[in-house]
């Protein structure tokens, strides 16, 4: 009976299926010259001996240095490292080139910032049809919290902790919504991380809004009323009422060249930093509960989401224009 077919391309899609991590395999070539290569073919193979795997395209321009090696080392990159897996996953160029190295065993080359880092003695090459793996006994390792960079169905991906939490409750009326609902989590979630600063900014005779105002302008030297309104979400005589009342209590200033524009007074900015110090401080308190890795993931979610819905906003990041 002959063999199906496999067609290679949807086999690649379905190895894609399984997500993993991401790594960047160095050691040095004979000259002393470091040599670098993305892979996320790595794996374990033995607790005792402690030992790992990664395989390498038989095509690969560093094959014969590897041939060579007696030893490599494996880093585990963070995920915030994408950019590391992109340049050494190109071929050629100095892809060492201001990267802040670190010695390791028999001098290999050592990425900083990565989540693990495992330096190994070649032990074995094993042929893996078009790839050869390689298996090396770790010599030493390191590793910390950080979250590790996924890569998932041909893209980088993040990682959560999936915990032993209940399933969400559901709507306890028909058409209300469930436990899961994205606003209901959003405003749940507002209203918890803020409390505690909220009773400060209310203790100095400000609202919510002339809180959120005031945070906005650190981020600018000036903002127009219209600014104001597009990311308060306050109509005109209201943004209006609400800087005449801040203005009052001398935390902004009307500057009247040109289209009127608003400032931080210097009471303003330091009124401003202390709640926002308060508000940092909170921030380390929430997000030690999640650790650091769905910390990370948290808040790349929450900022692709605000970055997705926010075309009619005024970009708070943007280089200020030459008015302001």
């Amino acid at each position: 009976m002959s063999r199906p077919t496999i067609d290679a391309r949807d086999f690649r899609t379905a190895l894609g299926s399984f997500a993993t991590g991401v790594t960047v395999i160095t050691t040095r070539a004979a000259d002393g010259t470091p040599v670098g290569l993305t892979a996320n073919s790595f794996n374990s193979v033995s607790l005792e001996p402690p030992m790992v795997l990664w395989s390498l395209a038989r095509t690969a321009k560093s094959m014969p240095v590897f041939e060579q090696a007696q030893h490599f080392a494996v880093h585990v990159l963070a995920a915030d490292q994408a950019d590391l897996s992109v340049r050494f996953a190109r071929s050629g160029g100095d892809k060492f080139a201001h990267v802040a190295l670190e010695s390791g065993i028999a001098g290999l080359p050592l990425l900083p910032g990565c989540a693990a880092r495992f330096q190994c003695k070649t032990s074995f090459r094993h042929d893996g049809g078009d790839h050869l793996i390689f298996v090396g006994e770790v010599l030493e390792f390191d590793c910390n919290q950080r979250a590790p960079l996924i890569y998932h169905a041909g893209q980088y991906a993040l990682s959560a902790r999936r915990g032993e939490m209940d399933e969400p409750r559901s709507a306890r009326m028909a058409g209300s919504f469930g436990e899961d609902h994205l606003g209901y989590l959003l405003s749940r979630a507002s209203h918890h991380f803020y409390q505690p600063v909220r009773r400060q900014v209310h203790a100095l005779g400000l609202s919510d809004d002339a809180y959120s105002l005031l945070s906005l302008l650190t981020l600018r030297q000036t903002m127009s009323h219209q600014d104001a309104m597009a990311l308060l979400g306050q109509g005109a005589n209201a943004t209006a009422a609400l800087l005449a009342d801040i203005g009052d209590m001398g935390l902004v200033a009307r500057d009247e060249a040109g289209e009127p524009r608003y400032r931080l007074t210097d009471k303003g900015r330091d009124v401003t930093l202390h709640l926002m110090a308060a508000s940092k401080a909170r921030e380390s308190e929430v997000l030690s509960v999640l650790g650091e890795v769905d910390a990370f993931a948290l808040k790349t979610l929450l900022l692709r989401l605000v970055r997705e819905h926010s075309a009619d906003q005024p970009d708070l990041w943007a280089e200020p224009d030459t008015a302001e």
